[in-house]
């Protein structure tokens, strides 16, 4: 069948919003979860009905975290209480401590001012003209630096505290939560004030299993190509755009690819455990033959706004193909060539394996609703998980018929020290011991 056929069914299809529909209405798919469990069955449908062969559930051990009750008191110079919730592996207890505010909670931000002993107040985002700075290595710095507490204030807002894991699958070091932007502005007026808090957190972390769903399409090669999404989310939302999105842009591309006349095999994977530390990524790369794997696509924030987002992590052969897409396409393409560690690509990235993140701009700086109570069904435009699902199909196409250079895991670990990634890597535990 003709491609373009098969592009033009896509560009009309309901079959991404019903699958969008069905996973969000799932609810809680939090990392070793009943609801993440029944989210894998459903991708394990969707796969076999896009027309992928050989598909199958693999589980895998990993630490399950769960939520109890946050409080966050302040005790002087006023006496009241302030909506929280903790943040994925924040350890039970409770701290009373000074606050401290530390901006935006950047390193230099942190050195100036003395943490110890306090609990710090930080920014959700960064400042513009420099790298996204990633929470975990706020508070990996932060807690280094001595604080034994971490507060992590929304810059959206509505009233909605984020969420986000503080450890790669493990328990981290401090209690810590977040809280919306209004009680943050809070926050920093006590701070300055000689502010007071009483922290305290109720939350379990045990030994409990998720899954990864992988299916192939096209011929039996030796050689493969990944191509791989998410389909976990937090317990507090629904996890439409984060990554309602990006898994169902996933099984659409399949769907397109299936019909296709590929040279390469294709390996299918929806990952779970991705915002709880890339455990279910970090599985996969074990389980596959990295020396056969060709490169690896990963969708992690497609689908979500208009533009299109390659992320090519420094390889030039996947910045061709990201320019050629864009050139044949016309789509608004916006190629980023520095790497980052904080997807299911970073497992195979620092493996040497070239990979790309497709992702999708707002135009805003920051996650907007992800990691929210806000990040809802009624957040998404099916138009765009249906072309970035063509473009992704498109890409891949190109990209089975490239060479792809392996990736030079010296010049990979400059390319981090250049993006100013180390201290903070470092601070998360996250800096390979090989790059010294």
């Amino acid at each position: 069948m003709d491609a373009y056929d098969t592009l033009g069914r896509t560009w009309v299809s309901d079959r991404p919003w019903e699958f969008v529909s069905s996973l969000t209405a799932i609810g809680n798919r939090m990392g070793g979860s009943e609801g993440e469990r029944r989210a894998a069955d459903l991708v394990a449908d969707a796969f076999a009905e896009a027309g992928a062969e050989d598909v199958r559930t693999e589980s895998f051990p990993m630490n399950r975290w769960t939520r109890g009750e946050t409080e966050l008191e302040l005790l002087e110079p006023d006496a009241r209480e302030f909506g929280a919730i903790a943040l994925p592996y924040s350890p039970s207890g409770t701290v009373e401590a000074d606050l401290v505010d530390v901006g935006y909670g950047t390193p230099e931000e942190i050195d100036a001012v003395d943490v110890e002993g306090k609990v710090v107040v930080a920014s959700t985002t960064t400042p513009e003209g420099g790298r996204f700075i990633h929470r975990m290595e706020k508070f990996g710095y932060a807690v280094e630096e001595g604080a034994v507490g971490f507060v992590f204030v929304n810059h959206v807002p509505g009233q909605l505290p984020p969420t986000g894991s503080l450890t790669f699958n493990e328990e981290g070091a401090a209690p810590a939560v977040g809280v919306s932007r209004e009680t943050g502005a809070w926050l920093t007026d006590y701070a300055e004030r000689g502010g007071r808090v009483r922290l305290s957190v109720d939350a379990t972390t045990d030994r409990g299993e998720s899954q990864n769903v992988v299916g192939r399409l096209g011929p039996e090669t030796d050689e493969e190509l990944l191509l791989v999404a998410h389909y976990d989310a937090h317990d507090i939302a629904e996890g439409a755009l984060d990554n309602g999105c990006g898994i169902a842009t996933l099984v659409t591309a399949a769907g397109i690819l299936a019909e296709m006349d590929l040279d390469v095999g294709v390996r299918l994977a929806g990952v779970g455990c991705e915002e709880v530390g890339l455990i279910g990524a970090e599985q996969l790369a074990a389980d596959l033959d990295l020396d056969g794997l060709k490169g690896v696509v990963n969708l992690d924030g497609v689908g979500r706004f208009r533009d299109l987002v390659v992320m090519t992590h420094t390889s030039d052969d996947a910045k061709a193909a990201a320019d050629a897409l864009a050139a044949e396409t016309r789509h608004p393409v916006k190629v980023r060539e520095k790497p980052h560690p904080f997807s299911d690509q970073w497992p195979f990235v620092r493996q040497g394996v070239p990979a790309v993140q497709l992702h999708s701009d707002s135009g805003e700086r920051g996650r907007g609703w992800g990691h929210t109570h806000a990040d809802t069904r009624d957040k998404v435009d099916v138009r765009n998980v249906r072309e970035h699902a063509m473009l992704t199909a498109l890409l891949v196409d190109d990209l089975v018929d490239r060479d792809l250079a392996r990736l030079d895991t010296d010049a990979l670990a400059e390319a981090f020290r250049e993006a100013d990634f180390e201290t903070g890597m470092k601070a998360a535990d996250l800096w390979p011991a090989a790059w010294k």
